[in-house]
């Protein structure tokens, strides 16, 4: 009797322990509701385990961290951190011979080190992603066929391997290894063999085409027939309405934008005040100047957080200075000087514009260059073209201003293939960037070796992306640098 009440308690310890990693069917729906953004089931789902399994403490951190994206609530970043602390003390007791607790362990030091990033605390994010790293290093030696693992390693990899030539040393020296070929293949392998968490892996292998690679028109037309999949997920159309944009297509992004409208206004789904910001975005580059100062003031009102604050008051005042109503548009500068934070690049750009605008050296052909410059933004290049058609260099007053006319003027001719005339005014760009801080060399630089890279010519190719890493402190540093960077590494 003694020996089968051992047997028994050692089978309920077993059952105990292979269930600490189970993905049961409401786990399941948990996720799925989670990718949907609609949280608050998400939350009731997960309650009702009253099991602590690592995936439930896994899903609380995912969502919890989704929530802090969408809303930027500091109080509920502090208690997110108290909160992630104690799941990890949680899952130090669970069973080291799973693969999935460290892997899970490293999931939410990437999530700290997401949140963080958000908040402001580079150097504290920083250290979480370079922890998480290093237990997923380990954990891949241990459990090489643990295949989930791949889509956090895949992230960190295609990171790393975009990091600019001059910041190499930095990753060496704390350990850090990665390629950009073998993290995309690492989320390939994931998407194609873990039907679980291949949405995630999908999403995160088009972002880094979107924001570090750029798309290739068989990867594009991949992304979207995963956006027409999943079009029920509040959190994927928004991504889609953000890579359009990106890619110089509002048009298309207005389209899923009214798909994101009506999910928010659908009973369960999060509320998402940024929807207004990007309608504004959109109206702004159709030169619908009223209507998009309606969108802004809608999203002010409406958000909690602290990131693109500068941008809309800087957005407001192009709303009214492009409709020559000059005096009313200076008071919102001021604006951009006083509120928000300067964390993501948008909102430093603004700052940076506010603090150097003058009105009396702003001549009627900024205001033109600046129409055309959103018009271009959007998609709009005929109508960018339009706009920029009578203006000419001497036209300007200041050195930047005429390095951006050619600069815009060629990405204009390069969008409407009329590469000789592109590749002149980019070369200009160049020579009027030299021995200064003025971005547009850089970036001409960039769209030169794109040129290049796309007729097939690598060695012009990697001269320009190579010179795009020469250029110093200019405001476009660090996102120029990585695409280089992840050019370069494609041409290998």
């Amino acid at each position: 009797m003694r020996r089968l009440i051992v047997v028994f308690l050692v089978l309920i310890n077993f059952q105990s322990k292979a269930n600490d990693f189970d993905w049961n069917p409401v786990l399941q729906r948990a996720y799925i509701s989670l990718w949907k953004l609609r949280l608050q089931e998400t939350r009731a789902l997960l309650a009702s385990q009253k099991n602590t399994s690592g995936i439930k403490l896994y899903l609380q951190s995912y969502t919890d961290l989704i929530e802090l994206m969408v809303t930027e609530d500091k109080t509920d970043f502090e208690q997110f951190l108290d909160a992630q602390s104690s799941r990890l003390t949680l899952l130090e007791d669970f069973p080291d011979t799973a693969p999935e607790k460290q892997w899970i362990i490293a999931e939410m030091y990437l999530h700290l080190a997401t949140a963080k990033l958000k908040f402001g605390h580079e150097v504290k994010g920083a250290w979480n992603l370079i922890k998480a790293s290093k237990l997923l290093e380990n954990n891949y030696k241990k459990f090489p066929n643990f295949i989930p693992q791949q889509k956090s390693l895949g992230l960190i990899h295609i990171m790393v391997g975009s990091i600019p030539q001059n910041f190499l040393w930095v990753a060496k020296l704390l350990g850090l290894k990665g390629s950009v070929k073998n993290g995309l293949q690492e989320l390939k392998n994931v998407s194609k063999n873990e039907p679980r968490y291949a949405t995630e892996a999908n999403v995160m292998y088009y972002l880094a085409h979107a924001y570090i690679l750029g798309f290739t028109p068989v990867v594009f037309q991949d992304y979207e027939q995963f956006l027409d999949k999943n079009d029920e997920s509040l959190l994927i159309q928004f991504l889609g309405v953000t890579t359009y944009m990106k890619e110089g297509n509002s048009s298309q992004a207005n389209v899923l934008l009214k798909k994101c409208d009506t999910l928010n206004a659908q009973t369960g789904y999060w509320a998402f005040p940024f929807l207004q910001y990007l309608h504004g975005e959109i109206e702004i580059q159709k030169g619908n100047y009223t209507l998009a100062s309606r969108h802004y003031q809608v999203f002010l009102q409406q958000y909690k957080g602290f990131n693109f604050i500068k941008d809309t008051y800087y957005k407001l005042f192009l709303c009214l200075w492009l409709n020559n109503e000059d005096t009313k548009a200076i008071a919102y500068l001021e604006k951009v000087k006083t509120q928000g934070s300067t964390i993501v690049e948008s909102d430093q750009s603004a700052l940076r514009f506010a603090e150097k605008f003058k009105l009396s050296t702003k001549s009627n052909a900024s205001k033109i260059l600046m129409k055309a410059r959103l018009a271009f933004d959007g998609g709009y290049y005929q109508k960018a073209k339009e706009g920029v058609l009578d203006l000419k260099e001497s036209y300007f007053f200041d050195h930047a201003e005429k390095a951006e006319y050619n600069y815009r003027k060629g990405r204009i001719h390069q969008k409407l293939h009329e590469i000789t005339l592109a590749e002149e005014h980019f070369e200009r760009a160049i020579i009027l960037s030299q021995n200064s801080s003025i971005s547009y060399g850089a970036l001409a630089c960039l769209q030169l070796g794109y040129i290049f890279q796309e007729s097939g010519q690598k060695v012009k190719a990697k001269y320009y992306f190579e010179k795009v890493l020469t250029y110093s402190k200019h405001e476009y540093k660090n996102s120029a640098d990585n695409k280089a960077k992840a050019a370069l590494n494609t041409l290998i």
